[in-house]
């Protein structure tokens, strides 16, 4: 089994920045894509940004010139720089891995609040 550990949220003023993290351990062999979903209170899960194993990125419109995902496979960690954050960015933020065994399976954490507000 794989456990995902979210990491870095909290309350944040208009503009500022975080830095999520998301720690993978467990029953890993081979990670395929990671990736930052987030859901804000009444509202769908949304795919924010995904990294693949060959480090090829992907960002959400709405956060692109403003969030950076990252990985470092050696440690098995996935990060989200936020940097200019809105209160619309106000979700809890959740980590996903595509794992290959016999075929794909895929993790969820628990999440990690932000909070936007002044």
């Amino acid at each position: 089994q794989v456990r995902l550990v979210e990491s870095g949220g909290g309350l944040v003023q208009p503009g500022g920045s975080l830095r999520l993290s998301c720690a993978a351990s467990g029953s890993i062999f081979s990670i395929s894509t990671m990736a930052w979903y987030r859901q804000a209170p009444g509202k769908e899960r949304e795919l924010v940004a995904d990294i693949t194993s060959d480090g090829t990125t992907k960002h959400v419109d709405s956060v692109k010139g403003r969030f950076t995902v990252s990985r470092d496979s050696a440690k098995n960690t996935m990060y989200l720089e936020m940097n200019s954050l809105k209160p619309e960015d106000t979700a809890v933020y959740y980590c996903n891995v595509l794992v290959r065994g016999i075929g794909v399976t895929s993790y969820w954490g628990k999440g990690t609040q932000v909070t936007v507000s002044s």
